[in-house]
């Protein structure tokens, strides 16, 4: 009998081995993997910008990477923490304008330093809905607790997610980087469970799109389905019931091992994985 519906995944003809520098970019989802792989020893950068849940904002962000357009101080609003930049998170917030577009820019470089090198990138979609900025019309990555008259909200189609993101993979790929692209599995409720369910089936149709128009430019990875489908279980999930345990997290990143690492890359994981277990080891004193 079976009780389980797996995920298959896979091995990818695209690796990620320790000479990389894989970018993660998207939703906080995707700082699971970042940070479990840097615990296995490689040279991760994840969410410069913040964490970014929309296809606008997140395309918006690598398109200024790639042209290293710098942000601009006409471009802060003020508000409950002073200065705020509402096209990335409400960490480039602050006191002083200046310091929040100076730490904006240092992540536009440091995203455009991993273009550069040609790494692989990880695009983690969150959801559909975006929040436009009424004043502009312009999408923002974050409403930084802004008043909610400030906004109009709304869910992208799918051919919009496809036309703000397929420039992105076109030049990505002119580049020699290769995008792959996840749906996030944690459950937006505030849009409630059928508005998420819609936003969701937005952006898979969204990927399924972008693959069929640049094959072998980008690609897939299921971790909304080793979540959603496969897991199934609220034990599974925090206490919030939508964020995934540490346990489920790592599930998804021994698939992502499967599907991205080759044997020897595995094994240095490994080993780095111990050092790493080593090194945060605090040994028990004897006061004796």
């Amino acid at each position: 009998m079976k009780f389980r519906t797996p995920v298959e995944t896979s091995a990818s003809a695209v690796k990620v081995c320790h000479s990389d520098a894989p970018l993660f970019v998207g939703s906080c989802f995707s700082t699971h993997i970042a940070e479990r792989l840097r615990r296995d020893g490689f040279d991760v950068v994840s969410n410069p910008g913040g964490a970014l849940y929309n296809p606008a904002s997140i395309a918006s962000f690598l398109h200024r990477a790639l042209r290293l357009d710098y942000f601009r101080e006409e471009e802060l609003v003020e508000g409950p923490r002073g200065y705020h930049l509402t096209a990335l998170s409400t960490v480039f917030s602050g006191a002083e304008g200046e310091a929040v577009i100076s730490a904006a820019n240092s992540a536009l470089e440091s995203a455009a330093r991993r273009i550069a090198e040609g790494a692989v990138f990880f695009v983690t979609l969150g959801t559909a809905f975006v929040f436009e900025w009424k004043a502009s019309g312009c999408v923002v990555g974050n409403c930084h607790k802004l008043p909610a008259t400030c906004f109009t909200r709304r869910r992208m189609s799918v051919d919009e997610c496809v036309g703000v993101l397929a420039p992105v993979v076109r030049d990505l790929s002119a580049r020699g980087v290769h995008t792959v692209f996840t749906v996030s599995p944690v459950r937006h409720t505030a849009d409630t469970l059928h508005g998420n369910t819609l936003s969701k089936s937005t952006l898979h149709l969204a990927c399924d799109a972008l693959l069929g128009i640049f094959p072998g430019a980008c690609s897939y990875f299921p971790a909304y389905e080793a979540i959603i489908d496969d897991l199934r279980d609220y034990r599974f999930t925090a206490s919030d019931m939508k964020h995934p345990t540490e346990q489920a997290a790592d599930y998804v990143y021994e698939l992502f091992t499967n599907c991205f690492f080759s044997e020897d890359t595995l094994k240095k994981a490994l080993s780095a994985r111990k050092a790493s277990a080593r090194a945060a080891h605090r040994p028990i004193l004897d006061n004796g």
